[in-house]
């Protein structure tokens, strides 16, 4: 198998949906174990509020004391501070911990300080403010360890004062690219924050997909169809992948279809990505 195909293979296999829960709440978290995310990320961060802290820590030990059917992420608390140390100490060595969504990332070294506490754990660095964005790349490529990026948009909506979802995307964009220049899958959308607006949440997805995420959060189990939906396939776009790949092995080099589309190396790269997410299990 060539690179360029193995490499786009390897998409059906990357998470779309990332469902948050808090952490002091352990009776919701086992709803969301079963709730259809590709990801249960728990909250010890701005769901839970300071006099909990302590509870929700030990909750989710007990929690990652045994493996699960689905990967749980642990959202800790801000980097370099107390209760990230207390978080880090009690959970990095749980055996059911897939990996670590560290909040409120402004520097590559606050990457490099949290894998070094919490060695061989995937990290997820989400950048919530302008000093984060523009260190999106640095950030991006800090440490091996680091596996993927993207953006707290509550906090940076706030910090950057814009009141139109439009004054995001350029942020968004930067994500996007830094992600992708530092070799990272697409980064997933932040949060919609408006549980029963769901048609607005799936014309949300739409834009984001556009922009080149790939799979979203979300904060109820109802959200999870919707944003998978969006980010899989159409049957059209399914139709005219499969069409492309085939032209691609009856003739290879570029070319134009009969239909006038031309493909060359980079378009049958990205047939192949749309059928792995189309074959995803």
């Amino acid at each position: 198998m060539e690179p360029a195909t193995e490499s786009a293979r390897a998409w059906g296999a990357l998470p779309l949906t990332w469902l948050y829960v808090p952490g002091d709440r352990p009776e919701v978290v086992a709803k969301a174990l079963t709730a259809g995310a590709d990801v249960v990320v728990v909250d010890l961060e701005d769901a839970v509020a300071p006099g909990r802290k302590e509870y929700a820590r030990a909750a989710t030990a007990d929690l990652l004391a045994e493996p699960h059917s689905v990967p749980v992420h642990v959202r800790v608390n801000a980097p370099d501070g107390p209760e990230c140390a207390a978080d880090l100490h009690a959970l990095a060595a749980l055996p059911a911990l897939a990996g670590l969504r560290l909040p409120k990332v402004s520097s590559p070294a606050q990457v490099v300080r949290t894998a070094d506490r919490a060695p061989h754990l995937p990290l997820y660095a989400l950048l919530e403010s302008a000093l984060a964005v523009e260190h999106a790349y640095a950030i991006a490529s800090a440490h091996p360890a680091l596996r993927g990026i993207g953006l707290g948009e509550a906090d940076l909506r706030a910090d950057l004062g814009v009141h139109d979802d439009t004054g995001l995307d350029w942020p968004r964009s930067r994500v996007v690219l830094a992600a992708r220049a530092a070799g990272l899958a697409p980064p997933a959308q932040s949060v919609h924050p408006r549980v029963h607006d769901l048609a607005g949440l799936a014309a949300s997805c739409a834009h984001g997909r556009a922009l080149g995420f790939l799979g979203r959060a979300a904060i109820h189990p109802r959200q999870l169809p919707v944003i998978e939906a969006a980010y899989l396939p159409t049957p059209q776009e399914i139709e005219t992948a499969e069409s492309v790949i085939e032209a691609a092995a009856t003739r290879p080099g570029a070319q134009a279809l009969p239909d006038g589309h031309f493909i060359d190396a980079a378009v049958v790269a990205g047939a192949h990505r749309t059928l792995a997410l189309a074959r995803r299990p």
